[in-house]
């Protein structure tokens, strides 16, 4: 999908070596004091450092391995993956939406997640493709030939050899969840797995149950249509542009980008990941402002700081080949991508048929990739409807949201939740995610 236009309004989205490294044991990767600036009395397990995917070129993809707080020998295995493409699942998804820890002001120290999944399940974050916060290649001109279908091979051979680590969590119940761009790369990684595990490779037989996915992208005309109607449903756009648009830019044109650019100023300075958030502002009382919105606006910038203190990244075995840059939670020296679907329709329809359990959920206050754009592209796929719209309750029976159940999947809302709902609405996300587990959901 061309996003360029939500990326314009957005202000949230925006190496050599000769040494290969090996597998090695998990205990190699365990973090064995805690990360740097943790809260006392912290009894789970923490893992992280590199796997190799690329023995010939080196690529070389980083994770971050949280064990479940309570019994982790008997929880699910999640594995989570940003978008972008080229964002950060340790900076976005660990530290500022669903990990262990979020990070302070002073950037230096750490506080608990009330709502953080590793008390549902353990945790696997992947910075994936190579060139993505630590994840890295020896060979340079890999970086400009980043796409999704080696992103996908690359994310299968990383979980195979992770394996290799981690043998125990092999015959582990697996879900991969994702959000935005990770609307391709989870269906896509998905498909790769069932297609091999068909293969009858009982070695590397990976245990898939289901995906989960958060306002992702998933057809290229539904999602830019539901885009533009939104902003306009939203009172964010004119009715003259909003005509424009409709007009004009079903497909990309030169005029097309100008309408953009009028909607653009229009919009004004307005978050796009959650169009009622309030905008990171270093003049504020930050602990006031998470106070009033339930979050840090500018945790972003926290993360960056804490990820590049030297302390930190010896902590997660991190930067040993000493990249040239610093840490980013999204990647400027991934310099094309090769070949981004149109549409994820045809890998939906095999994964259905599969018999895969599938959840796409949508924060409704996101314009990055709208709740509209979702019903849109859902709609579009003509499934039969099992139970229609009706809303889902939160543990203290409030509505969290609403759902559709079809014959193949499930479609939820999440109330006044923006682009990353964890981040947003931490208490809903994880009832959702437990409604998942109990099939609920």
């Amino acid at each position: 999908m061309d996003v360029a236009f939500t990326e314009m309004i957005s202000l949230e989205e925006n190496h050599e070596s000769k040494s290969s490294l090996n597998f090695g044991e998990m205990e190699d990767d365990l973090i064995k004091n805690g990360l740097p600036g943790q809260p006392s009395g912290v009894l789970f397990k923490q893992y992280s450092g590199y796997v190799n995917v690329d023995k010939v070129n080196g690529r070389n993809l980083f994770y971050y391995f949280v064990e479940a707080a309570q019994d982790p020998h008997s929880k699910p295995l999640i594995l989570w993956l940003n978008g972008g493409p080229g964002c950060s699942s340790l900076g976005y998804g660990a530290m500022m939406e669903l990990g262990p820890f979020g990070v302070n002001p002073d950037g230096k120290t750490l506080y608990l997640r009330k709502y953080a999944w590793n008390r549902a399940a353990n945790t696997l974050f992947l910075e994936s493709p190579a060139g993505v916060g630590f994840s890295y290649s020896n060979t340079t001109s890999d970086y400009k030939m980043s796409g999704d279908k080696r992103t996908a091979e690359d994310s299968y051979t990383f979980l195979v050899n992770w394996f290799k680590k981690f043998h125990h969590y092999k015959a582990r119940d697996l879900y991969i969840m994702g959000e935005s761009y990770a609307g391709y790369y989870v269906p896509e990684l998905a498909d790769v797995i069932i297609k091999r595990n068909a293969m009858g490779e009982s070695v590397s037989k990976i245990q898939l149950k289901g995906i989960m996915i958060g306002n992702g992208v998933m057809n290229d005309v539904t999602d830019v249509k539901g885009t533009y109607d939104f902003l306009w449903s939203h009172a964010l756009i004119s009715d003259a542009t909003y005509q424009r648009l409709k007009e004009n830019c079903m497909v990309e044109t030169k005029i097309c980008q100008e309408f953009e650019d009028e909607g653009k100023v229009e919009f004004g300075a307005i978050d796009a990941s959650n169009i009622y958030a309030p905008l990171c502002s270093h003049s504020d009382n930050p602990w006031r402002t998470k106070l009033l919105a339930g979050y840090y606006p500018c945790e972003g910038d926290y993360v960056v700081n804490y990820l590049n203190l030297p302390q930190v990244q010896e902590a997660l075995h991190a930067n040993k080949t000493k990249l040239p840059y610093s840490w980013q939670p999204c990647s400027d020296i991934i310099a094309d991508w090769k070949d981004s679907p149109s549409t994820m329709f045809p890998t939906y329809r095999r994964l259905i048929a599969s018999g895969l359990r599938i959840l796409l959920f949508s924060g409704d206050v996101d314009v990055i990739v709208s709740v509209t754009s979702t019903r849109y592209s859902i709609d579009a796929m003509n499934m039969k409807v099992i139970k229609p719209w009706h809303p889902w309750l939160d543990e203290n029976n409030d509505v969290g949201g609403y759902q559709v159940i079809y014959d193949g999947l499930t479609f939820a809302t999440v109330r006044e939740a923006g682009h990353q709902v964890p981040e947003y609405q931490p208490r809903r996300a994880f009832a959702l995610l437990k409604r998942f587990f109990a099939a609920e959901a």
